[in-house]
Order: structure tokens, then sequence, then C-alpha cells
């Protein structure tokens, strides 16, 4: 559901496709050797062949690795974010703040199993969800009060720690309207299992149709 995670799954992808020519070669290589009898003489000692299957690895390593840094570094890239949002970790719920806007903060607590709507989705849903518009970068700067936790949405690509007395920032732009969930993903205690995230995705003129009820009504 977003850029960065499309090129996640592609890099996916491009690794396992590498590790699958690898096996079968190796496979079929001991499969012959159990049952050839045959010997090569000449094969026995060889600089040629020693040379081959040194640098044949290291340029598989560099296909990989290549694809893998630039990842990594647009992981960190932060493009000129429209909104940037504060999401601060406690024991056991998350608390949001918008930064751009003056005094809209609020907590978000998962809610529980006996307080849920039909429809609802059990050890997922939360009371305040983040809301956020569609097709813009998001900045998201992370940090806790207590343990260490960890802010993840695994369909947009995004985990950061949030680390006491420590500002972490990343970004993600979400391509799509709807709904993403993520939970903690540091052992923070015996709650972690129960402080998930969610996040609604929306077009940018209900965003501002948001954002204005919200601050109206402080």
């Amino acid at each position: 559901s977003s850029p960065l995670m499309e090129q996640l799954n592609f890099f996916h992808d491009h690794t396992l496709l590498i590790l699958i020519m690898i096996t079968v070669l190796i496979a079929y290589i001991m499969f012959m050797l159990f049952f050839n009898k045959f010997t090569n003489r000449y094969l026995l000692h060889g600089q040629t062949i020693e040379i081959i299957w040194t640098i044949l690895p290291a340029v598989i390593l560099m296909f990989i690795a290549f694809p893998s840094l630039r990842l990594l570094y647009l992981m960190d890239e932060i493009n000129s974010p429209l909104i940037t949002l504060k999401a601060i970790g406690h024991q056991w719920y998350w608390s949001y703040e918008y930064s751009n806007f003056l005094n809209l903060e609020f907590d978000s607590y998962m809610i529980p199993t006996n307080e849920l709507d039909a429809n609802g989705f059990r050890l997922l849903d939360v009371d305040n969800r983040i809301i956020l518009p569609m097709n813009n970068q998001i900045r998201i700067l992370v940090t806790a009060t207590d343990v260490i936790h960890s802010w993840t949405v695994p369909s947009l690509g995004v985990k950061i720690d949030a680390t006491p007395g420590r500002l972490n920032q990343t970004n993600f732009l979400i391509n799509q309207p709807g709904l993403f969930f993520g939970q903690c993903s540091e052992i923070c205690g015996a709650n972690h299992s129960f402080m998930p995230i969610v996040i609604e995705s929306i077009p940018m003129n209900y965003f501002i149709k948001w954002i204005s009820s919200q601050m109206n009504s402080l």
C-alpha cells in the first residue's frame, strides 16, 4: 500500500529468484556427484575453476547488495513531508500528536473484545484511529515514555523503534484509501500484544474536513 513496500516486495522476489537458482544448481551438482562414477583427472586441481567459483559468488552478492543498499537509503530519505505525526509509546497504548496543528493530540487504546462492534476487528481496532491523507508524504516521529516499543505497520513497510529519551523519524506515502493495521513489535511487558495501531487513509478533501472538525471541537 506504499511505494516503499512495493520496492521491498520486488527486492524479496529478486533475492528469492537468485536463491532458487543457486539451490537448483547445487542440488543438481550434488545429485550428479552421488550417482556419477566418472572422474575428470584434469579437474582435481585447476586454477581456472577455483577463480570461477571464487568470483561468481562475489558477483551474485553484488546483485543482492546494490538493490538492498538502494532500498536502505530510500527508507531513510525524508521528502518534503506534508504532515508530521508524532507517536509516543506507553505501557500499553499509543499517543499521537499532529505537530502541524495546535493542541491536536489524543490517546489510542485497543477496544476490548466485550465492547467491540459486530463488524469490528478483534485485538486490532482502536478507539481513536490515526487519520492521514493519501498520496502525500507523511513524516512520523517516534519516541516512548517508559520502555522500548516499536511502531510497525507491515502493509506500509514501516517499522521504527520507540526508545525513551530518543526521537526517531521515518516517512511513508499511502497510495490508496483504507484501513492499515499494525502492532507494537518490541516485547514491552505484560500487555505487549494489546496496543495495536490503526491508520485510516482518506482523500485530502475529507482530511481537511476532519482537521477542521477536530480544531472546532477543541
